[in-house]
């Protein structure tokens, strides 16, 4: 990863900030991109010298170019960017606005989708680069009714993102195009949801931030189309669509805990 330009999105805490300092630790250059303007300072200032923080609001075409213009005018060129902004909701189906809709949208797939659209003319340029797209396992699985409308936002990134990759196969091959689903993961993203929920901090088996960002790490190092962030994930995604009833198949899921064996995780 050594001198790679890497811009993160939604990088002012969480995944975002815990994979810029990975980046960093690797050797590589990361671009913080996020709204919160303390926070990103904070997290670009624990990645040292080289990385760039932009206050951006992703959910703006325009500020996806504005980030890529700034990673451009300062190192001259991105070779990886990773679009993982996004935000939950805690409401069922039957309850659901219109705004909630619109903004599971706006930010868990538009601003991905702006994220794509403005690097993809730099990468094809250039002749190589790769897309990341942090998704979720509520992306391939319902486990949570709740989380409704975010998991109607991460299957569309899912088939955004799968679709890019088909497009780019012929022209672009040097150009990979990646999905990364998270299950639960110890950040602050349950209690950023919108109408409020549990910290995902305090959930039981709920995985270190610092073992996503190494996976994710690792594939911008060895890139793949498809990773999970536990290896057991893999086959709770097989076993759900494999079922002859899915109906009973939901009835029978329980969100991701730990691969089997595994001590359970206690975050402060």
């Amino acid at each position: 990863m050594r001198d790679l330009v890497v811009v993160i999105t939604g990088a002012s805490g969480g995944i975002g900030a815990a994979l810029a300092e990975r980046v960093a630790q690797r050797g590589g250059i990361p671009v913080l991109a996020a709204r919160r303007e303390p926070e990103l300072r904070a997290a670009a200032t624990r990645c040292g010298d080289r990385a760039l923080a932009v206050v951006a609001d992703l959910t703006r075409r325009e500020d996806a170019r504005r980030v890529l213009d700034a990673a451009i005018a300062r190192f001259g060129h991105v070779d990886v960017w990773v679009n993982n902004a996004g935000r939950g909701i805690t409401r069922p189906v039957s309850q659901l606005t219109d705004d909630d809709v619109d903004d599971m949208m706006r930010v868990n797939l538009k601003s991905a989708l702006y994220g794509m659209q403005t690097v993809l003319p730099h990468f094809e340029a250039r002749g190589r680069g790769h897309i990341i797209n942090v998704s979720s396992m509520l992306g391939r699985v319902p486990y949570a009714p709740a989380r409704a409308a975010y998991s109607a936002a991460k299957h569309a990134l899912n088939a955004l993102t799968a679709n890019l990759r088909m497009e780019l196969r012929e022209r672009c091959p040097a150009i990979h195009v990646s999905t990364v689903s998270p299950g639960v993961v110890a950040t602050e993203f349950g209690v950023h949801a919108m109408h409020g929920g549990r910290d995902s901090r305090q959930l039981p088996f709920a995985q270190p931030v610092e073992e996503v960002a190494n996976v994710i790490a690792d594939l911008i190092e060895h890139p793949r189309a498809d990773v999970y962030a536990r290896p057991d994930l893999q086959s709770q995604v097989v076993a759900y669509f494999s079922a002859e009833d899915m109906a009973a198949a939901e009835g029978g899921f329980t969100p991701p805990g730990p691969p089997a064996g595994a001590a359970p995780q206690r975050r402060a």
